[in-house]
This record gives C-alpha cells, sequence and structure tokens, in this order.
C-alpha cells in the first residue's frame, strides 16, 4: 500500500515542528510510491524558488529508493551517477529528499524538504520521515 493522506499531513506536521525549531521556513512535499503528489505545504514566507526542488527531491528520491545526499554524493565527477540530474526530466541531486517506508521495509513513498541549507533541509526532512 502507498502511502496516505493521513500519513503524508502527519509527515507535513512534523516536519513544520521541526522547520519552527531551527527558525526556518519550508516547503514540504510528500509523493506517492507512483511519485505522484499527494501533500505540499509552503510555510509562510518558504522561498519560492524551492516549491519546485521540494517536489523534485521527493520524487528523486522515490525514482532510486535512496536519499538525494547519497545520490549527490554518487553523482560527482568520476561517480557511478555522473550526470544522472539531468534524467527523469530533472533531478535534484543534493540532501533534503527521503524515502518513506513501511513497517516491512517496503517503499510506500518519499518526502522532499527545500527552504534551507542541505542540512537543515535534510533534518526537516528526517523529523518528517519520522512523524509518518
Amino acid at each position: 500500500m502507498g502511502i496516505t493522506l493521513a500519513q503524508a499531513e502527519k509527515m507535513i506536521k512534523a516536519a513544520k515542528k521541526k522547520s519552527v525549531k531551527l527558525k526556518t521556513k519550508m516547503n514540504i512535499a510528500i509523493v506517492d510510491a507512483g511519485a505522484n503528489l499527494v501533500a505540499f505545504a509552503r510555510m509562510d514566507g518558504a522561498w519560492l524558488g524551492s516549491l519546485d526542488i521540494s517536489i523534485k527531491k521527493a520524487k528523486t528520491a522515490r525514482f532510486f529508493d535512496m536519499d538525494t545526499g547519497v545520490i549527490g554524493s554518487l553523482s560527482q565527477p568520476g561517480g557511478a551517477l555522473y550526470n544522472i540530474e539531468h534524467s527523469n526530466g530533472g533531478l535534484i541531486s543534493f540532501p533534503g529528499g527521503i524515502p518513506v517506508k513501511n513497517e516491512a521495509g517496503e517503499v510506500i513513498g518519499a518526502i522532499g524538504v527545500s527552504g534551507s541549507s542541505v542540512e537543515n533541509d535534510h533534518a526537516v526532512a528526517e523529523a518528517g520521515v519520522a512523524g509518518a
């Protein structure tokens, strides 16, 4: 079963809470197992340019079932996935996208967060996953 709207809403709530704690404003996207947008939140004052980035981070994490930061490390010059960010209509290969798994360990969706440093983006995404 894919991620439900109820789960996605819990994730957004947890991610927003972490964002407030970090004193930042985020765009938060949740996609299902098919990489379709299930839920999205743009906190008041969050960067407009990060809206698309958050959605692409979530999709990237689901397309490859790994954190976007891991994809980034593999996509550096000489890396196994060099230039992968140009595939699939554009991927995001820096931290802030994380796959979401069910209790059986199956990927049911992903979260993507953008609006601050990549460290904060990743921390807020982790909080969102923990809130599922």
